[in-house]
Parts: C-alpha cells; sequence; structure tokens
C-alpha cells in the first residue's frame, strides 16, 4: 500500500507529558476532517463521552501498518509494532484487525482470519511471531468483494461489535484514517514524520476512561 499525505488527523502533540494533557483537555475524539491538514477537534456530548469511555478497543489495519512486506514476499513486524501492541496487552486494551482479504477466501470472518493467518504466518520472517491471540475474534474482512475499503461496511461492523466502547483506528493510508473518522472512530495515520509511530498508548487510556 502507498502512503499518501494525510489531509487531516487525531490532533495529538508528537511530545508526551504536559502536551498530552493540553490535546486531551481540548480533545475527547479528535477525527479527520477533509481539507484541514491539521486536524480538527469534535467534542461529543457529555452523555456520550460518558458512554463510550467505559473501554476502548483499538482497530488496525495489518499491510504496512502492523505487517512489513519486504520485497522478497517475506512479512515481518512493521517497526515499533511488536512493542506497541505488547503495551497495549500489558495495560489489557482489547485491539482488532479491520482488513482487506478476498471475500472468496470463506464464508464467515472466522474462516477469513484462518486462511489470512495461514498467509501471512507462512512467509513470516520476524524473529517472534505475530501475536494472532490477542486479537481474538475481533478480525473483519470482506464478506463480499463491495464491502473491501474504503466502503464502509467493516468499520461499521467493528463498531457494533464494540457495543458502547470508544473505537480507534489505526491505518498507513489517509484515505482510510479520513473514512474511519467519518464513521466515529478516534483515527489516526501511523508511521509519519514528527510524530508518534502509532497513536500513544497513554492517549488511548485517557480517551477511554482509563487514565490513572
Amino acid at each position: 500500500m502507498n502512503r499518501s499525505a494525510f489531509t487531516g488527523s487525531v490532533r495529538t502533540s508528537i511530545t508526551l507529558g504536559a502536551a498530552l494533557a493540553s490535546t486531551v483537555l481540548c480533545a475527547t475524539a479528535s477525527v479527520a476532517v477533509p481539507g484541514d491538514a491539521g486536524g480538527v477537534t469534535a467534542t461529543p456530548s457529555v452523555a456520550r463521552v460518558s458512554a463510550e469511555r467505559a473501554c476502548p478497543v483499538v482497530y488496525f489495519d495489518l499491510g504496512e501498518t502492523l505487517v512489513h512486506t519486504a520485497e522478497d514476499g517475506g512479512t515481518s513486524y512493521q517497526a515499533g509494532a511488536a512493542s506497541y501492541l505488547r503495551a497495549l496487552r500489558e495495560r489489557h486494551i482489547r485491539i482488532g484487525l479491520i482488513t482487506n482479504v478476498p471475500s472468496s477466501w470463506g464464508a464467515t470472518d472466522a474462516e477469513r482470519a484462518a486462511r489470512l493467518k495461514k498467509e501471512v504466518d507462512a512467509t513470516w520472517r520476524g524473529s517472534e511471531p505475530f501475536v494472532w491471540k490477542d486479537f481474538g475474534d475481533r478480525i473483519f474482512t470482506p464478506r463480499t468483494e463491495a464491502e473491501r475499503k474504503p466502503a464502509p461496511a467493516l468499520w461499521q461492523r467493528a463498531k457494533a461489535e464494540s457495543g458502547r466502547c470508544r473505537v480507534v483506528y489505526q491505518a498507513e493510508t489517509a484515505e482510510e484514517v479520513h473514512a474511519a473518522a467519518s464513521l466515529g472512530y478516534v483515527a489516526y495515520q501511523v508511521a509519519r514524520p514528527h510524530r508518534p509511530a502509532f497513536l500513544p498508548v497513554r492517549l488511548i487510556e485517557v480517551l477511554g476512561g482509563r487514565s490513572r
């Protein structure tokens, strides 16, 4: 997948600490807005925030977000992804995948996920295995070719399965980040210069109402 310039993003500081605190104060749910290079903050009502803050669920794209494919076809973790997933696991933050695969890979998400695991594992070159178990049954894939991202279906299904939890989506392309933000996700484009590679875990905890 090709990287492209991001036209709107979650407003997060590139330095944590005091800057993170100011970010959280002004944005409990920052969303991408078309044509705004800096991102625009949208603050929902108090009732909505309280309903959504119980449990963040962080969804990812897979290819070139968490997993990198080399020129020889071998796959491994994207830089920083393994430690980031480990940090989420240590804080008991649920994660999931929203990723395009051929709809012919199975009749259900479980069947398509099983084929996806097989395909990735067959080319895996990483020093540690991909942590499929951390994703549980939260792997959403197209039931038909019409459901392929950037169509909204996968994000809608994942959000519905997440109940009233705040949902986060992280991917490497501006198109997907913008689409997810338009559907109510806290969306973040990964691996951009001069920004954290992934949305800071501490910010995710605060967005989910899990600050201590």
